[in-house]
């Protein structure tokens, strides 16, 4: 039973660096109806990033997460505004295309700032346990849990309460009503693009806590993607569930399946969340939370 729990607990951890890249791919596609293929190279950026200002420019941890993500929203914006902006009315398939390329140059000079070998963060958590009776639980995964609840607690707030945040829903809503009621549309485009830039940092920051972050970081960013597609590409509520849904599975398979079902191989729990994601398509094509789209003729 303590294996079990402590999986979920790992699980939760995993699933909540998961979550926030979810919600940072749902807020772009919902304000412009592209999905961000660049989400995976800015999550490696802005671990990278904060790794260099705690052990090269001597920032504490927090401080240095914090730097990081503003400098990383600063980016976010300044490739909405330089790479994306020109291709409004463009079809959406070109602007994904572009996010791509955006992708793969992002990682190739983030690349060379990681270097060959792991880069530490800089967090204070590493591999410590907190032990609760017969549970062994690491610091990492209940800081990760914690952040996440109260980061995505004050998003959420946010567009709920907010003039810019209503403002932002009103554009994933309609953008022609929100320009005729005087909504910058464009603004909104670009802090959709800063905040999942922010968001993709703190992820990438968990991600790496307690073994660092390397040249393969980025590959982690994909499962986001099963995520957004499990909850639903247009619900943030969908992203943070279907997030906490693939940690929890992927921690699962992972102790579990060698045990098990040894015949599916020792990585079969990197496959698990994108098994998860069809198994729900095939019951709801658009996703736990997702809206159906209906066409009338």
């Amino acid at each position: 039973m303590s294996t079990f729990a402590q999986s979920i607990i790992s699980g939760l951890g995993q699933g909540s660096a998961y979550a926030m890249l979810a919600v940072g791919f749902v807020i772009i596609f919902k304000s412009t109806g592209v999905i961000s293929f660049a989400q995976p190279a800015l999550m490696a950026a802005g671990a990278t990033l904060v790794s260099y200002l705690v052990f090269q420019f001597g920032l504490g941890f927090p401080a240095a997460v914090a730097v990081g993500v503003l400098v990383l929203a600063g980016v976010g914006l300044g490739l909405e505004r330089v790479a994306l902006r020109p291709l409004v009315g463009r079809p959406v398939f070109v602007a994904a295309i572009v996010t791509l390329g955006l992708d793969t140059a992002i990682r190739a000079v983030t690349n060379r700032f990681i270097g060959p070998d792991l880069r530490p963060v800089g967090d204070p958590w590493g591999y410590d346990r907190l032990e609760l009776g017969p549970l062994f639980l690491q610091h990492r995964y209940l800081a990760m849990i914690v952040t996440a609840a109260i980061v995505l607690a004050a998003l959420f707030t946010f567009f709920r309460y907010s003039r810019v945040g209503l403002a932002m829903r009103a554009t994933a809503f309609d953008q022609e009503t929100s320009l005729a009621q005087g909504i910058s549309v464009g603004a909104v485009f670009a802090l959709s693009w800063a905040l999942a830039a922010g968001l993709a940092t703190l992820a990438g920051v968990f991600v790496a806590a307690g073994s660092g972050v390397s040249q393969g970081t980025w590959v982690v960013g994909l499962k986001a993607l099963p995520a957004i597609v499990l909850g639903g590409l247009d619900s943030l509520p969908g992203a943070v569930v279907g997030g906490l849904a693939v940690g929890v599975v992927e921690a699962l398979v992972q102790t579990y399946q060698p045990v098990h079902a040894p015949w599916l191989g020792g990585n079969f729990s990197l496959v698990a969340p994108y098994v998860l994601m069809l198994l729900v398509l095939l019951v709801r094509p658009y996703g736990l939370f997702g809206t159906p789209e209906i066409r009338r003729v």
